[in-house]
């Protein structure tokens, strides 16, 4: 199964800790490839560089594609639902809300052009998001390859352990720890919105409800969010959205982070102190993101003759 409500599929996950440190995390190795199909990160790279030079926010859209399939990493949030069987797609926090299915669906066409049946489409994501931070002057992160399909998804399970743009400190908190991530680690994942766009809908309620947001920025948000209407009207998660940096949490030492979640992370709780470390330093933000980005990319993940690789990302084979 399985970072706009922007970000973070959830079951049991062994975590590999020891990758942190060196080039391969159970049988994911940084070479998988080397043989089978040596020039697919190519591939991958120029079609992401592609979608994100035509459009900034399918950076965060495949980026946050990445989130909601991990916390697993097996590409179950790719499949469409049938007469038969209901995936991830329309889950709440995915209904309506994730994009980029046509970019990894490019990829995907294009590599089982040049050898076909070899890459999965969880490594495509992998890859995919770490490209997609790149393009958009972001930290890069060594990623290793080896992951497989899943043959099934749990659209119960995405909508159970997701975390919501509603979410307390105190459920972020739990819901990374549960996964077996640090509260630091947690505040470094969520700076991923410091790229894209979210919806009126899950951001409604903050900007006419709650007190501890700068009333200039409510003000200037609420022509395009509206009391009522305007559900899917866009605003930028920071001010500085097609570009990957540490604005993220500048805004929320001035209060202006656009999700509930968000500004948790910068209300008077447990870290604060973080918060405040990465909007003055932009260069440990980059560290620990990618760090954590290097852990998430390796829960649980399928390998060996567990899932499949499939040929098209929607339906299993």
């Amino acid at each position: 199964m399985a970072l706009s409500s922007t970000l973070f599929k959830i079951s049991s996950f062994a975590l590999c800790l020891l990758f942190l440190f060196g080039t391969t995390s159970g049988q994911l190795s940084a070479t998988f490839y080397a043989r089978t199909c040596p020039n697919f990160r190519i591939v991958i790279t120029r079609a992401v560089n592609s979608a994100v030079s035509s459009e900034a926010r399918m950076g965060a859209s495949l980026l946050r594609l990445h989130f909601h399939d991990c916390f697993g990493c097996d590409a179950s949030v790719l499949l469409d639902d049938t007469a038969n069987f209901t995936g991830e797609k329309t889950a709440g926090p995915n209904n309506n809300s994730l994009r980029g299915f046509n970019i990894i669906d490019t990829i995907k066409t294009q590599l089982e052009s040049l050898c076909p049946g070899v890459v999965s489409c969880a490594d495509i994501l992998s890859a995919a998001a770490r490209d997609s931070v790149v393009a958009l002057r972001g930290p890069s992160w060594n990623v290793v390859f080896g992951r497989r399909d899943s043959t099934t998804a749990s659209q119960s399970a995405a909508n159970s352990n997701l975390p919501s743009p509603g979410s307390s400190l105190s459920g972020l908190i739990s819901s990374f720890s549960n996964q077996g991530f640090t509260t630091n680690e947690m505040v470094a994942l969520s700076g991923a919105h410091t790229i894209g766009q979210a919806r009126c809908t899950v951001f409604r309620n903050r900007l006419y409800n709650e007190n501890n947001i700068n009333s200039s920025f409510a003000t200037s948000l609420r022509p395009n969010c509206p009391s009522s209407g305007g559900d899917n009207n866009l605003s930028p998660l920071d001010a500085s959205a097609t570009s990957f940096d540490n604005r993220y949490y500048n805004d929320l030492i001035n209060q202006r982070g656009l999700l509930h979640s968000d500004q948790e992370l910068f209300n008077g709780g447990s870290t604060d102190a973080q918060v405040r470390t990465y909007s003055s330093n932009a260069a440990t933000f980059s560290t620990d993101f990618a760090n954590a980005m290097v852990k998430m990319g390796n829960l649980n993940p399928l390998t060996g003759s567990s899932g499949q690789v499939r040929t098209n990302c929607r339906r299993t084979n």
